[in-house]
């Protein structure tokens, strides 16, 4: 039988049963473990190993005072003021108005300008060159039908009447010589064919002298006055909305020249609008518009949609918008500017106060909604069109009930005060 010697490495305290500094024992006589038995002891420590270090996790997490513990920082928790909510001094000093909820159209607010209508504009122009004698209207000047214009000298009338004189003389003389072969011919002293060639001579001089009586008249000239001055009468009555001519101005052909005036009858006239491609699906024809002037900011005037053009202008990137107003007092004049509000057939729930309750900065619009007591919340809206009553649509972001201060910029700037103190 094999006996199995173990060593112990001591401190310098022997063993028991030792004597001196003896570092040896001999085991007692024990037969050594099995392949089975080795494996049993080795599942034995180490169930006991995890039951050990279970216990120190438990022990370290239930302590506070672990080391883990102490190595993470202490949390605060800070509060931070709202700066949209400011609070003001006898906040009775602000009027405050509720927001209501209606029934509202869809609104497009657009820029426009007032143009004369095309189709009761003319264009008075001179059918041969020359030179101006005299002027006798001006730019802006009301016109009636027939009346005179200006008077030129032109070569052309110079040439007209002296081939209507011209062609006059040879019908005299052909008549004379027609009444003559007549006269031999019926004594039989002429033949039948001198008469024929006569009577075509004649027809043939008639027929020049009325067409150089036609020419003179075209240009405007008078055969029974002959004179080389031209005379341009208004076709039309109206307003001279265009002038291109002064006093001893040399005028053109036709083909070459601009018109000498433009006579616009502005009765009925025409609201030119500009309209972005984005909003073109909420405006139709026949909707209703209505137009405020800048030279009259307290007169609203009321038109619907007549055209809405198919072209866009590559630059802009908007298409023009057409409304027809009647103008019997002259009040609407070209080029004058012009706010329109288009107005859409259908309606919807909107949420609406007064216009001097939104606050616009920085593209965007702001209400200050009134809370507790003295305090007011900033609050982001997305503002719709301003309706013709002078209140504001508000698209989302405020309830109908919701009390705003009804003058913003008012509000805004006593808060700015108060904050710089």
């Amino acid at each position: 039988m094999k006996y199995r010697v173990l060593t112990a490495q001591t401190s310098g305290k022997p063993l028991p049963g030792e004597r001196g500094s003896a570092h040896r024992a001999v085991a007692s006589a024990e037969p050594r473990p099995s392949g089975n038995a080795c494996r049993r002891i080795s599942i034995v420590v180490a169930l006991a190993l995890v039951l050990v270090l279970a216990g120190c996790g438990a022990r370290a997490a239930s302590d506070p005072a672990a080391p883990a513990a102490a190595l993470a920082p202490a949390t605060t928790v800070e509060s931070v003021p709202d700066r949209n909510v400011v609070t003001v001094t006898n906040p009775e000093r602000f009027p405050l108005a509720p927001a209501a909820a209606r029934r509202e159209s869809d609104q497009i607010l657009a820029n426009g300008a007032v143009a004369a209508d095309v189709g009761r504009s003319y264009a008075v122009n001179a059918l041969s060159s020359g030179r101006v004698v005299e002027v006798r209207v001006r730019l802006g000047d009301d016109v009636q039908k027939g009346q005179l214009l200006l008077t030129m000298t032109s070569p052309d009338m110079s040439q007209a009447f002296a081939d209507y004189q011209k062609f006059q003389a040879d019908a005299a003389l052909a008549k004379t010589q027609l009444d003559r072969v007549r006269l031999l011919y019926s004594h039989g002293a002429s033949p039948q064919k001198d008469v024929e060639v006569a009577e075509g001579t004649f027809h043939k001089a008639n027929i020049d002298a009325q067409s150089a009586e036609q020419r003179i008249l075209l240009l405007g000239g008078d055969p029974r006055r002959p004179s080389p001055l031209i005379e341009i009468h208004a076709p039309v009555g109206g307003t001279i909305v265009e002038q291109n001519v002064t006093s001893a101005a040399g005028v053109k052909s036709l083909d070459n020249s601009p018109n000498l005036f433009t006579i616009a009858d502005l009765s009925n006239v025409w609201i030119l609008c500009d309209v972005y491609e984005n909003d073109l699906a909420h405006v139709h024809l026949g909707d209703r518009a209505t137009i405020e002037l800048n030279a009259y900011p307290d007169r609203h005037m009321a038109g619907r949609v007549t055209n809405i053009s198919k072209l866009l202008d590559p630059n802009t990137r908007a298409a023009k918008v057409r409304i027809e107003l009647p103008n019997p007092a002259g009040l609407l004049r070209p080029n004058m500017f012009a706010s329109v509000h288009f107005v859409a057939q259908g309606t919807a729930a909107r949420t609406v106060i007064p216009a001097s309750a939104v606050l616009r900065l920085q593209d965007r619009d702001w209400v200050f909604v009134k809370l507790d007591g003295a305090q007011f919340r900033r609050t982001e809206v997305a503002a719709g069109p301003v309706n013709a009553d002078k209140t504001q649509q508000i698209l989302s972001d405020l309830r109908p009930g919701d009390h705003v201060v009804a003058d913003a910029l008012m509000f805004d700037r006593e808060v700015q005060k108060s904050t710089e103190q």
